[in-house]
C-alpha cells in the first residue's frame, strides 16, 4: 500500500480522523452494538489525558451525571486513544476525556476504548475540532481553540468558518476575545460576564475596571456597551491635530487583526510610501505564537 504522504486536513471530519467512525451517529443503538463488539478494554491506570487537550473546565455538574450514569450503565461510549509517546505501555485520549474523569470518581477498573494510530499533529487537532464541534466551550476555550488551530496548522479564518460551520464574523470575534486581559478572560470563563459584554469591552482603554463595574451593577449588555463608548477617550482634538486614516488602511488594519489575533496598527506617511506597523500583544503567549508565524 503506497504511504500517504499529505496530513489529513480540517474539514474531512472527525470520523475520517477516527478512522470512519461516525461521531453525530455514535449514541444509535446499531452502532453502540457495533462499537461494543470490536472494543478493547484498558486498565484506567494505564489510559492518560493529553497535555494539549484544549479544554481546561470541566463543570463538576456534568460530571456528577455523567459519574451517576456511568455507576448505573458503566461507560457506553468508547474513548478514543492512541498509544502514549510520554508513558510506555500507556494510552493517550484523543476524545472523551470527561467519560475518562467520570469513570475514575465512579471506581472503575477499566474502560472501554477504541485505538487509532495517530501522530501529534493529528491528535491536537482532533482534540480541538472535537471539542469546538461537540463540548460547550466557554467563550475563551473556543477562542483558544481557533488560534491554536491557525498557529500550529495554518488554518485561515475562511477554512475553518467553512470546515466548522461557523460563520467568518463569529470566529473573528471570538479572536478578538483573546486582545482582553486575563482579569476580563477569567470573568467570561467563570461566567460573570457574558461573550457580548466582552465583546463590548475589546476597544476600551481599561476593560479590567469596566468589566468589574459591569458585574458589581448587573449591567445589561446594551448597557456595557453604552458604558464602554461613554468612557472611550474624546478623540475629536486627535482627529484635528492628526488626519483620519484612509479606508483602505483601516481595512488593512482590520483584517491583519483579525488574522492574527492581535491588535495590528498601521501609521502610513501621508503622500509617502514608508510607514510603521505595529503588533501589540498582551501576553506571552500570544508573542510566542507570533514568532512562530512569523518565522515560517
Amino acid at each position: 500500500m503506497a504511504k500517504k504522504t499529505e496530513r489529513k486536513s480540517l474539514g474531512r471530519g472527525l470520523s475520517a480522523l477516527l478512522a470512519d467512525v461516525n461521531m453525530d451517529e455514535m449514541h444509535s443503538p446499531q452502532t453502540m452494538a457495533a462499537l461494543r463488539s470490536s472494543d478493547t478494554e484498558l486498565p484506567i491506570d494505564k489510559v492518560f489525558a493529553n497535555p494539549n487537550q484544549p479544554r481546561r473546565r470541566f463543570v463538576e455538574k456534568d460530571l456528577e451525571d455523567l459519574t451517576a450514569s456511568i455507576v448505573e450503565k458503566g461507560v457506553i461510549q468508547p474513548l478514543i486513544v492512541r498509544p502514549d509517546p510520554n508513558h510506555k505501555g500507556g494510552y493517550q485520549i484523543v476524545a472523551g476525556e470527561r467519560r475518562w474523569r467520570a469513570a475514575q470518581r465512579a471506581k472503575l477498573h477499566s474502560v472501554p476504548v477504541l485505538i487509532r494510530d495517530l501522530t501529534d499533529t493529528e491528535v491536537l487537532e482532533l482534540a480541538i475540532i472535537e471539542n469546538i464541534q461537540r463540548a460547550d466551550l466557554n467563550a475563551v476555550e473556543e477562542a483558544m481553540g481557533y488560534r491554536q488551530l491557525m498557529d500550529k496548522f495554518g488554518h485561515t479564518q475562511e477554512k475553518m468558518a467553512k470546515a466548522l460551520g461557523k460563520s467568518r464574523s463569529h470566529i473573528a470575534n471570538l479572536l478578538r476575545l483573546l486582545n482582553l486581559p486575563p482579569e476580563v478572560q477569567e470573568y467570561l470563563q467563570n461566567g460573570q460576564i457574558s461573550a457580548g459584554h466582552a465583546r463590548a469591552l475589546v476597544p476600551a482603554i481599561d476593560p479590567a475596571a469596566l468589566a468589574r463595574e459591569i458585574i458589581s451593577k448587573g449591567l445589561s449588555v446594551r448597557q456595557a456597551e453604552v458604558l464602554a463608548k461613554a468612557k472611550k477617550p474624546n478623540t475629536a482634538k486627535k482627529r484635528r491635530l492628526k488626519p483620519t486614516k484612509d479606508a483602505d488602511t483601516r481595512a488593512i488594519e482590520n483584517d491583519l487583526t483579525a488574522h492574527l489575533g492581535v491588535r495590528v496598527i498601521i501609521d502610513h506617511k501621508a503622500g509617502g510610501q514608508s510607514g510603521e506597523l505595529r503588533i501589540k500583544y498582551t501576553d506571552l503567549e500570544q508573542l510566542d505564537g507570533l514568532c512562530r508565524l512569523l518565522s515560517q
